[in-house]
């Protein structure tokens, strides 16, 4: 029996590529780096050489001391909502646009005018957006004709990763329902939506479920990336969904929450949830016959990162010092401060929002200061106030299902502060697993071991996953941040028009 699984999350910032061990253990990682080019404001575009170029370096580097014939499969967590136009021999036509490229908003605006936006919402599971995968065709479509007319396949990054390794073309359907021409209820490219939109459906790859194996690595790729020629490549999945594989979220009502830069609160159920108000979101998951509801803020660690380059420099240079992480010694202010930051609420919008506002001129604030307030008030309802707006997308879910306990993952996570604030606020029991960090390498790792038979089911996540510590809610705390919520809510929204104007300016 082959002995390793080779992993790969090929994000925003690079490629992750990550060496398991069939019975769950992490061997080791290599990263390698790549840009983004972002211009004309609200752009955002990346080159697909450049995952390729990261994804055989990291390879190399990470298989050169072992037996290459002993890896049983390669899969990939992948960036999702992106949009790469490639010809029929696979050549890319031009960068990829990314998820967070915004350009398409015209034609945004064009399928709603075909469309009731809560219909197109109760089939794709999303709200019409620039940030998704046909509104980025679209505008390929109107703006770069040539471009378009010459697109055979338009891929997911890890979709062109996949196609280079073993010369197949094809997605999964957890990538293809961040396309929004995905049919949820169906699985299927919706042909209304093929229609409304007017782009040639011929042009959307083929759909595959996350576990299967599309194909082998080719003479050249084994080459390039130092694997055995032959080794199966698994079709894998969207980072998001990885992640909820990553950390055990695969039966209904297991729900994270992943702290990064962004953050989002996702829950897997065996029926869709959709909100009245299309706050949240709802894709389709790596485990056939589940889906994977879920709600995302743009500035959670961002916010707390704001606060350590701009706020706390004092700590930043102490513990370089001392060789600690500058958080380490922000947390030890914060634990000065009582829950409810004295006061002071923090409206973390410091990117506009998407969960549970979808306001892109939202800003963030700080209400209710005094003379009397310390530092590190402010310093506790920077985490505070990420934790009630996370809360809002946990009550969504509430509303259609019982949550007890609350797993967290990324770098967020790591500080035990933080990890109590949010048991309080969401009155939960916060697990911490043995991987904060690698939830979606270990996600991509448990699909392909899947895929070639290795594991039986997505069970097997318990030889992967441990819960090192559990944070339960103080209640005493709990009540304190119950009275505080309703007013982070009123501070929302009596500054919408504020935030209009600002925008304006």
């Amino acid at each position: 029996m082959k002995r390793f699984i080779l992993a790969h999350d090929l994000g925003t910032s690079g490629n992750k590529t990550t060496l398991f061990t069939t019975d769950g253990k992490l061997i080791a990682s290599k990263t390698h780096a790549y840009g983004t080019r972002y211009f004309n404001n609200n752009w955002a575009e990346q080159n697909p050489d450049d995952w390729w170029d990261a994804v055989c370096n990291s390879t190399k580097e990470l298989v050169k001391d072992i037996d290459v014939n002993d890896i049983a499969s390669v899969c990939f967590s992948g960036q999702m909502m992106g949009c790469l136009c490639v010809d029929k021999y696979g050549q890319p036509l031009g960068n990829s646009i990314i998820y967070c490229d915004q350009r398409a908003v015209k034609e945004t605006e064009s399928i709603l005018k075909k469309i009731d936006a809560n219909d197109f919402y109760k089939i794709t599971g999303h709200r019409a957006s620039a940030s998704y995968s046909v509104e980025k065709l679209m505008w390929i479509k109107n703006n770069e004709p040539q471009i378009y007319k010459n697109t055979y396949k338009m891929l997911h990054a890890k979709d062109y990763v996949n196609f280079k390794l073993t010369g197949k073309m094809a997605t999964d359907f957890t990538d293809a329902s961040g396309t929004n021409v995905f049919d949820l209820n169906s699985y299927t490219w919706s042909d209304k939506l093929i229609d409304i939109t007017g782009i040639d459906g011929e042009k959307l790859p083929e759909l595959k479920e996350s576990t299967s194996v599309i194909g082998e690595v080719t003479k050249k790729a084994a080459e390039e990336t130092g694997l055995a020629k032959g080794t199966p490549v698994v079709a894998g999945a969207g980072d998001g969904i990885c992640a909820a594989v990553g950390v055990g979220s695969v039966k209904p009502g297991v729900t994270y929450n992943y702290l990064g830069s962004s953050s989002w609160i996702a829950i897997t159920t065996d029926k869709p949830i959709y909100d009245e108000k299309m706050r949240t979101f709802v894709w389709a998951h790596a485990v056939p016959g589940y889906l994977h509801p879920c709600g995302t803020m743009q500035t959670a660690g961002s916010s707390y990162n704001w606060l350590k380059n701009e706020v706390c420099r004092i700590e930043t240079e102490e513990a370089k010092k001392k060789g600690l992480s500058p958080y380490e010694l922000i947390d030890m202010e914060i634990e000065k401060s009582a829950p409810g930051a004295n006061g002071i609420i923090f409206l973390p919008y410091l990117l506009g929002e998407r969960t549970p506002r979808w306001n892109p001129n939202a800003r963030g604030a700080f209400i209710g200061l005094t003379l009397g307030h310390k530092r590190e008030d402010i310093l506790r309802s920077v985490l505070e106030g990420v934790s009630y707006n996370l809360s809002i997308i946990l009550d969504i879910f509430r509303s259609h299902v019982s949550i007890d306990d609350m797993i967290v993952i990324g770098g967020g996570a790591k500080g035990k502060v933080w990890r109590q604030i949010m048991a309080d606020i969401y009155n939960v029991n916060i697990l911490e697993p043995n991987y904060l960090e690698e939830a979606t390498s270990t996600g991509a790792a448990i699909i392909g071991g899947i895929g070639v038979g290795i594991f039986k089911d997505f069970d097997v996540t318990g030889k992967f996953i441990e819960i090192k510590s559990i944070q339960k809610p103080i209640e005493n705390n709990t009540k304190t941040y119950n009275k505080i919520k309703p007013l982070f809510d009123e501070c929302y929204t009596s500054l919408v028009e504020v935030y209009e104007k600002l925008a304006e300016m």
